[in-house]
């Protein structure tokens, strides 16, 4: 394998070294390679400036991490390591393109895991350095909310939700850097409080979710559950506010679970007989509180004058968002608003190369954030997403109007 991946390293640059004197003739789309380590999955890809995913290589942790039942930074660490290499040239294989040719290396430098973002930056470093390649920092978040542009022509402002593992985050996108917050999670994040959830139910002893992350388990047996034969309270209902909490809900799931192991008779790794209602009604819950501090964004934004009258969008990305329930719950409450939602394919909701590179693109082409000298950049496993204006919101105190969809 690694003699493979020398001669594949090898072909690029020549194949660079050989066109040099073409693509000096004509006039061609800047093109960004971008990395992503942030977290659990080692993730490149070539992108041009009209959108066109040139080449893209991704490995994902899952596996290892789901036998461990979480991530273990030094594990996402070191597997990061075993296989960037591979990943960056991958991509840069699949594309066609030499380091030579770039116009500039994107890396995501924050937030996330100190171990695993310290490891895409210091290789995007060395290439940088190797290539003599202007070096563009991302921020994770920004990102995510702007993946959305590759795909579809929209123009700012426009509302942001971000769900994921480790983020809950709803902001207002003024533009490819300029971001109001306004609200968040205080104190875990959806994806978090799904994965939590699915090992206290033992899902990965449920025969047809052994293969599953926490998340996806809930989702599949959600579909074959009653939500309504399991009570859970939506948070933050007296808060007029956009942030989230799901600690709560957590709890209140932990205790159900224990009520009904006592009752079952059953140990600790055995499923419950009615793990699929459990299912049910905290992927409703997670779903129910998101859609209502997001329509408290919508309502505040549109009083403030903040969203265009005509047409205003929201776009909800991150790994929580290629979940189907709850899409289709804020899409519900999007039409209701009047306001257009839309969501990046899951396979770009996740993290990924394809979502830096673009960022490094959007960067580009308004001359923003390109460095040039890197001596002194580190990376940022706590960054804030734009100005926070959460309290703000709060001192509004806007009371939600009922929908015509009762489940929101």
């Amino acid at each position: 394998m690694a003699r493979y991946l020398r001669n594949l390293h090898k072909v690029i640059v020549g194949f660079g070294r050989g066109s040099a004197c073409f693509h000096s003739q004509i006039t061609s789309p800047r093109l960004v390679l971008g990395i992503e380590t942030s977290c659990d999955d080692t993730g490149a890809a070539v992108v041009d400036e009209n959108g066109k995913i040139l080449g893209e290589s991704l490995h994902s942790q899952k596996e290892v991490h789901l036998k461990t039942g979480g991530i273990v930074p030094p594990v996402a660490q070191q597997l990061h390591r075993d296989n960037i290499y591979r990943v960056v040239t991958e991509a840069l294989v699949t594309s066609g393109v030499s380091p030579h040719e770039l116009s500039a290396i994107a890396t995501t430098v924050k937030p996330g895991l100190a171990l695993s973002l310290g490891v895409g930056l210091s290789y995007s470093l060395k290439l940088v350095n190797e290539y003599h390649k202007p070096f563009i920092p991302i921020h994770h978040m920004e990102a995510h909310a702007l993946t959305v542009r590759l795909l579809h022509p929209i123009e700012f402002p426009f509302l942001v939700l971000l769900i994921s593992g480790g983020h809950c985050i709803l902001a207002l996108a003024n533009g490819v850097s300029d971001f109001l917050l306004l609200g968040q999670s205080q104190d875990e994040a959806p994806g978090d409080t799904l994965d939590k959830v699915a090992r206290q139910l033992s899902l990965i002893n449920h025969p047809e979710c052994s293969s599953m992350g926490g998340g996806q388990a809930i989702e599949h047996l959600a579909r074959y559950g009653n939500r309504l034969l399991v009570h859970l309270r939506t948070p933050m209902s007296q808060h007029k506010d956009c942030n989230f909490s799901f600690a709560g809900l957590r709890s209140q799931v932990n205790n159900i679970i224990q009520k009904k192991e006592a009752e079952e008779g059953i140990h600790k790794g055995q499923v419950l007989s009615c793990v699929s209602d459990i299912a049910a009604s905290v992927q409703h819950t997670v779903a129910r509180h998101i859609a209502k501090r997001t329509q408290r964004a919508i309502i505040y934004c549109k009083k403030e004058g903040l969203l265009p009258p005509a047409h205003p969008f929201m776009v909800v990305s991150g790994g929580v968002a290629s979940n189907g329930y709850i899409r289709t719950t804020l899409q519900s409450m999007c039409e209701a608003m009047d306001v257009s939602l839309l969501f990046p394919p899951p396979q770009l909701c996740t993290d990924n190369g394809v979502m830096i590179a673009w960022n490094g693109i959007e960067k580009l082409r308004i001359g923003s954030g390109i460095m040039y000298d890197t001596e002194g950049i580190c990376y940022e496993p706590r960054a804030p997403l734009g100005i926070d204006i959460s309290e703000h919101v709060r001192e509004a105190a806007i009371k939600l109007p009922p929908l015509k969809n009762r489940t929101v």
